[in-house]
């Protein structure tokens, strides 16, 4: 079983060294396809011998179809630069690599967030677990916010052990930043599919978010990051309410 790792990139040279550095015992060929690094994203890339490619922004989700489509292998190992393989998982994949599964066979991994040098495992963070293996030949990208994978043939899934590590969040601004862009992005979403009552869960919705996050997720456990996380949560869900109603009422 041969893999090509997939990654899309701009500006993360932050980053992208401590993934390529996980893959590359893994992966049979790494190709990074970026939109316009403007920092040593490339020169870096570069070091570990990737088949890297400019192309300009066309969306999460075309743009990782564009970058699976120049991988050399169908099976793909999708991992953003900002994540990291676990030892375990690392294990997990090597293993994989001796098997000849067939192309209906996919791979899921679970995913802990790293928030300020933190660990997340409540909040609903974790066990945050995502198909990244999978035969390009069955399944393709879908989405314009949280995309996801969208399979042509009834699948078979296997959770492979050890932790996909995501470094998403080094400061607590990181993570407030990114839920407003998606809250506005969603809020125009739900403006563009014509939902409505948008008062209504602007009031409901953010009580239900950090309830649901806070308590029944088990969010407190994770002390003061956990309430940073579910009040932030609950703000960015008041936000993609009150984007759709600003809308409305401009459209009225």
């Amino acid at each position: 079983m041969l893999i090509s790792a997939v990654i899309i990139t701009h500006n993360e040279e932050r980053n992208i060294r401590r993934c390529l550095n996980s893959v590359q015992d893994v992966a049979d060929e790494i190709v990074v396809v970026d939109s316009g690094s403007t920092d040593d994203t490339e020169n870096i890339c570069k070091e570990f011998g990737v088949k890297f490619m400019h192309q300009d922004w066309l969306g999460y989700s075309e743009q990782k179809n564009f970058a699976n489509n120049l991988a050399t292998n169908d099976w793909i190992l999708s991992i953003d630069a900002d994540e990291e393989l676990s030892a375990e998982l690392k294990s997990s994949i090597k293993s994989l690599k001796q098997t000849e599964p067939s192309d209906d066979n996919v791979f899921s991994m679970n995913r802990l967030t790293n928030y300020c040098g933190h660990w997340i495992r409540h909040c609903g963070w974790y066990p945050d677990r995502k198909i990244r293996i999978w035969n390009r030949k069955v399944g393709q990208w879908q989405g314009e916010i949280h995309e996801t994978i969208e399979f042509s043939a009834v699948i078979k899934e296997t959770v492979l052990k050890g932790d996909l590590l995501h470094y998403s969040f080094a400061t607590a601004e990181d993570y407030e930043n990114q839920q407003i862009k998606f809250a506005k992005m969603r809020g125009q979403h739900y403006f563009m599919k014509g939902k409505k009552n948008a008062s209504f869960y602007m009031c409901v919705s953010p009580v239900f978010s950090f309830v649901q996050h806070y308590l029944f997720q088990l969010g407190f456990l994770d002390g003061k990051d956990g309430l940073h996380i579910c009040h932030t949560t609950a703000k960015a869900t008041r936000l993609k309410y009150k984007t759709l109603k600003d809308l409305t009422n401009k459209k009225l």
